[in-house]
């Protein structure tokens, strides 16, 4: 192209040439640059014969589009004193491509920024997306959706199995249920692309590694770095490596199939047999075994499994059973974990991913494996904080004549010092506490195990006077941990009259009634207790002492009261040189509930302390009739108006502790 004004040519190969080195925003800057000259030159041909009009211009200066054509003897009538030297228009004439118009060029590099910028667009809001999970299940979640929309596949699932066998093991699923899931295990591990991932088995029998997968994509290139793709299609590179002319909707939806799904990957196809690319019947390794994520090295493929020889009986028939023609694996490793699963997406049809959907899936995993390891690090701890917890609480709620027991326990994410227990007592009766270490993790747990521990042995002792129970208990907490502080509550119920004092009922103890409910589900209270003899009264006259220390005072609810006991005349456990404080005695009606909680309840309200006990004691007056005299339904209820979220919200740093006693 030549500049009127200086004179000079402008190569436009070597404009678009430099644009595969620049970043995004540089190339389009140099496209507006591109623009610039071309509307320059033409302003300047006008100029030109608009002060000679009596001069003719040149085609060259009327059609941008011949600018790349030699230099002639005559331009706008100007005619030069020597011809021009005839290498020199043959060198002009040779470093032209006649063929392609520069608009040409130009829409084409358009094109794969386009292309650029929709790639990065779509990963940036798929990992955006992956960001936002805050539990190991939901991330692992995302990850199959994602995966899914970016290889074209309809279903998939993940199968969790660290390499330092430290768990959790376990298996998800994009479509499938526990059946499917259920089919896929009977299937031969070795026979299965991610049993061969996990297990380091070599890639045989029709399974493809990923060194050039699919024959319609060309032989792989050797020596692939981690930031381009071996094959980049009809569009070149792209920056670091993404492909060139894709769009976001191909990626996320693809064109729509004969049976309305849709598909972005297109038929397969088999072709020739080049190293690392599979054929039917036959595998070649490729020269590079290397695992690289980005190039899809240690990628496994099956594209055709009912047209493929050689493969397992089982997997072939469970293909068939969950009708799925074609599976894509690829590893889940970390650098700071290591291996730690496999995800594998499972298509209709015979078929493969392209190499452009294998290296975004590779730009993906490169990202989402590194959130992956963070959560699962996370996972362990919470799990052992939680197996720590609950070894230390009830796994079970005693049997005791005349009281039914319901109670809810939910923990933080890092495991707080919230606990409870229930247990019998000499002579028919029942010891009721709950109580709050200071702190949170393992520490606190650890600590509240000490206390509940030491308030058992109190209990047993001297149950039947709360004051001397919480006395003793605060004198340990400051010997043995000066620097902690506890709140706690303790009720001494004593046996009914008429009640023989033998003891706690037919199956009292720890391992009698139904556990507690906790973070992994509902779990069901101790069951009616053992009825008395006809015509004995069961809990007229029942009367209960209790004693607190800065603990948030019980709830009584009946049919015609709904108020709470005062016990907040006491401070908390460790925090004066002499503790002391005063017992409150009560006796429940039959069919009334004595309600314990921690103050987790009320701060996960979000509410003021004030307003907060005022939704809870209007949450107990408005009980339904229906579940008034259900220990677990009026429990459930409360929480329900309480905290709609549930106990398991995984934003609040907060323990809840709900202990409800029935008497009837």
């Amino acid at each position: 192209m030549l500049d009127i004004v200086s004179l000079r040519r402008v190569h436009v190969e070597a404009l678009i040439a430099e644009q595969h080195d620049m970043g995004v925003c540089d190339a389009i800057e140099e496209i507006e640059q591109f623009d610039t000259l071309l509307n320059n030159t033409q302003q300047n041909a006008a100029a030109c014969l608009h002060m000679r009009p009596d001069l003719g211009i040149h085609p060259t200066l009327r059609k941008p589009s011949a600018m790349t054509t030699p230099h002639v003897p005559k331009v706008a009538g100007i005619e030069p004193a020597l011809p021009a030297p005839t290498h020199t228009a043959e060198s002009a004439t040779a470093s032209a491509p006649a063929d392609t118009p520069p608009e040409s060029r130009r829409t084409a590099a358009q094109d794969r920024l386009a292309g650029w910028i929709s790639d990065l667009t779509t990963l940036h809001g798929l990992t955006e997306r992956l960001a936002r999970t805050r539990t190991l299940d939901a991330a692992l979640q995302e990850l199959l959706r994602a995966g899914a929309s970016l290889v074209g596949a309809r279903r998939g699932l993940v199968v969790l199995e660290p390499s330092d066998g430290l768990g959790p093991d376990t298996t998800i699923g994009l479509g499938l249920g526990r059946a499917d899931i259920g089919h896929l295990e009977t299937v031969p591990r070795r026979a299965q692309s991610f049993g061969r991932i996990l297990d380091g088995l070599p890639v045989t029998d029709g399974l493809t590694t990923q060194d050039g997968l699919s024959p319609r994509d060309g032989p792989p290139t050797d020596g692939c770095p981690a930031d381009a793709p071996a094959d980049h299609g009809a569009d070149g590179p792209g920056p670091n490596g993404l492909q060139g002319g894709v769009s976001a909707g191909s990626l996320q939806g693809g064109a729509a199939s004969d049976d309305g799904r849709t598909d972005n990957r297109g038929p397969y196809r088999p072709g020739p047999v080049s190293p690392g690319t599979y054929s039917p019947g036959t595998y070649s390794p490729g020269p590079d075994n290397s695992g690289c994520v980005a190039c899809g090295r240690g990628h496994i493929a099956q594209p055709d499994i009912p047209g493929e020889p050689g493969l397992d009986p089982r997997l072939r028939e469970v293909a068939a059973r969950l009708g799925y023609a074609a599976s894509y694996a690829v590893p889940l490793e970390a650098g700071s974990v290591g291996r730690f699963g496999a995800a594998v997406w499972l298509y209709d049809e015979p078929a493969a991913p392209a190499e452009r959907q294998r290296h975004l899936v590779g730009r993906y995993l490169a990202y989402a494996t590194e959130h992956l390891a963070r959560l699962l690090e996370l996972h362990r701890q919470r799990q052992a904080v939680a197996t720590l917890r609950e070894e230390l609480l009830p796994s079970r709620l005693p049997r005791v004549p005349g009281v039914r027991l319901a109670v809810r326990h939910g923990s933080g994410p890092l495991g707080g010092g919230d606990w409870y227990d229930a247990l019998p007592l000499p002579d028919g009766a029942l010891g009721l506490a709950v109580g709050s270490v200071t702190g949170s993790g393992p520490g606190a747990v650890a600590a509240m195990g000490r206390l509940r521990a030491s308030l058992r042995a109190y209990a047993v002792m001297e149950g039947e006077d709360p004051v001397a129970v919480l006395s003793d208990l605060e004198l340990l907490l400051r010997l043995t941990e000066p620097a902690r502080s506890a709140t706690a509550l303790f009720a001494f119920a004593e046996a009914p009259p008429g009640v023989p004092g033998a003891g706690p009922g037919p199956g009292a103890g720890p391992g009698a009634g139904a556990g507690p409910r906790t973070d992994a589900g509902p779990v069901t209270g101790a069951g009616p207790g053992t009825p008395p003899a006809p015509g004995m009264p069961v809990a007229a006259g029942r009367r209960i002492v209790l004693a607190g220390a800065g603990h948030c005072p019980p709830l009584i609810i009946g049919e015609r009261r709904t108020e709470y006991v005062e016990t907040t005349l006491s401070a908390p456990l460790g925090m004066l040189a002499c503790w002391e404080a005063p017992s409150v005695e009560l006796r429940p009606a039959p069919g009334e509930t004595l309600l314990l909680y921690s103050d987790g309840l009320l701060r996960r309200t979000g509410e003021p302390m004030d307003r907060a006990f005022a939704r809870l004691h209007a949450a107990a007056a408005g009980v339904p009739r229906a579940v008034r005299h259900d220990p677990e339904a009026l429990t459930d209820h409360l929480l329900r108006t309480l905290l709609p979220e549930g106990l398991d919200a995984p934003e609040s740093p907060e323990d809840v502790v709900l202990l409800t006693a029935y008497f009837e």
